[in-house]
């Protein structure tokens, strides 16, 4: 079972359709027990759980985002798709608030029940309308510990102008130690579209090494907001093809049946 790090590390996007387009930015996150925020607030002077610090985590950011426990909220969509064992405790993998602004794209959960086994993942995904909508997925029993976990969804939610409801995501993500590493490909009608991934090394959960986070990353928030926008003019001047944005999908996540 992993434990609260933090991780340094890059996020790379490859669009391999109808032209080539690949990017790699430097970025750090934060894998945290949900149950452990209130001890990692008292014990830091740089981090707070829904409180104005260098770095924070709020609830409001994840979840309902109504300021109800992250934690409640993933336990209660695992509840919801008889998966109540699998949420013992639960990790989420996401960017920090810094100096009190935050997107994350992509927020993983792992959910582990009590004899320590990896239960169901639940991808949370944003766009920048403001939307979000979650990916729960069982972890196969048979798996072997150590092994990736491999688990695919159909798209139900919108993210990029320039890509089309009609896909597959692909996951491979290992179970987070010393190493970070989550793979998403995207399939179409036509063919593979994206390969995405964000890759890191592990370090020690401490004020030290937020500060170190903060000087490597500086900005973390404005180069993420930042980069989705370059990115996206980069593709349509380019001449990537636009998809009008749907309605947005029903329910806060969708369970996949494995």
């Amino acid at each position: 079972m992993p434990a609260t790090s933090l991780y340094f590390g890059n996020v790379m996007h490859a669009r391999l359709r109808p032209f080539r387009h690949r990017f790699v930015y430097g970025v750090f996150s934060i894998l945290v027990d949900l149950d452990e925020l209130p001890e990692l607030d008292r014990r830091s002077r740089l981090f707070g759980y829904n409180r104005a610090r260098l770095f924070s985590f709020h609830d409001e950011d994840h979840g309902a985002r109504d300021g109800s426990p992250a934690a409640a909220w993933v336990r209660a969509r695992l509840a919801a798709a008889g998966l109540a064992g699998a949420g013992e405790r639960i990790f989420a993998l996401c960017f920090p608030r810094v100096l009190g602004s935050v997107f994350n794209p992509l927020t993983v959960y792992f959910a582990y029940a009590a004899d320590g086994r990896l239960g169901a993942m639940l991808y949370e995904v944003k766009n920048t309308f403001g939307e979000q909508h979650g990916y729960l997925i069982p972890v196969a029993s048979g798996r072997t510990a150590g092994a990736p976990v491999v688990q695919r969804a159909a798209k139900r939610f919108h993210v990029s102008p320039f890509i089309g409801m009609a896909a597959i995501y692909r996951f491979r993500v290992d179970e987070p130690e010393d190493r970070l590493a989550i793979l998403i490909r995207e399939d179409t009608p036509e063919g593979e579209l994206l390969v995405a991934s964000q890759t890191g090394r592990r370090r020690p959960w401490s004020d030290r090494t937020l500060l170190q986070a903060f000087f490597r990353y500086p900005l973390l928030t404005a180069k993420i907001v930042g980069a989705i926008h370059w990115e996206a003019l980069r593709l349509w001047l380019k001449g990537a093809g636009f998809h009008p944005r749907p309605a947005p999908a029903a329910g806060a996540a969708t369970t996949i049946a494995e």
